[in-house]
């Protein structure tokens, strides 16, 4: 069960982050509205929330979660994989600090976003991505290992369709995943109880398990009606505009 969360409010250049969206630049406007929607479901969820400010001079800095990965004793502050996001973990540390008394850190040469952190469990899937090298991975399973956790990686930079792990598997209950059909098959992921994405809602595999609620995107169907009819409580939430910057559900907070 999730207590606390912390978000970033998108600042006004927003819109100037990373992105491989071909398409309308995000509406700031909108973002907020989509990103305070987001924060009260949180908050109905049972979490309590920190709100940080808006940092402009780091525009995606809104996608907390790719700065650290937290797990109930500790933090492991990143090492992002994008040179202009480097700046966003150390203002994440002491949000962090007045939660937890162990805090870790990758070091050069790993680097590592926390979008590619896949909690299953006590198990973690590390993804080795474009942002996400050997050398980060490693020093993850080292620091997992050292709080009872065990971990596994997913080499993804074969695909095309996805910038992190997360933005194609998604842990919403013990042995259970949610799962782009490109990753269905892999090896890593045999002994769970999979449940596919059609190929036409890929954005949707990332939704989140909160406490007794999964926050889903709006627009995909297919998988709202999956997911009900295996009994869960759906929280479903325009990112639109998040969308358009290569972030989805997970990455506008750090939940612990």
């Amino acid at each position: 069960m999730f207590k606390h969360a912390i978000v970033r409010q998108p600042s006004k250049n927003f819109a100037e982050g990373l992105t491989t969206f071909q398409g309308p630049s995000p509406n700031y406007e909108k973002a907020l509205q989509q990103h305070e929607a987001y924060c009260a479901a949180l908050q109905k969820c049972g979490l309590e929330l920190t709100r940080l400010d808006p940092d402009p001079i780091h525009p995606d800095s809104t996608f907390v979660e790719d700065a650290a990965v937290v797990t109930p004793n500790a933090a492991i502050l990143t090492r992002p994989g994008a040179k202009s996001r480097a700046g966003e973990v150390e203002k994440i540390r002491a949000p962090l600090e007045k939660f937890l008394k162990t805090i870790h850190e990758i070091t050069a040469p790993g680097t590592l976003d926390g979008g590619d952190i896949c909690e299953a469990g006590n198990h973690f899937f590390i993804g080795i991505s474009r942002r996400t090298n050997e050398s980060g991975a490693t020093q993850l399973a080292a620091f997992l290992t050292q709080s009872g956790y065990s971990s596994s990686v997913v080499d993804i930079r074969g695909m095309k369709s996805i910038l992190h792990l997360k933005s194609g598997i998604a842990c919403i209950a013990e042995r259970q995943l949610v799962v782009i059909e490109e990753m269905a098959e892999r090896p890593e992921f045999r002994g769970y109880d999979l449940i596919r994405v059609a190929p036409e809602e890929t954005y949707a595999a990332n939704c989140v398990r909160v406490n007794d609620h999964v926050l889903i995107p709006t627009g995909f169907p297919k998988l709202a009606a999956e997911l009900t009819q295996r009994g869960f409580q759906l929280l479903p939430l325009d990112v639109s505009e998040f969308q358009k910057m290569d972030g989805g559900l997970s990455c506008l907070s750090l939940r612990f």
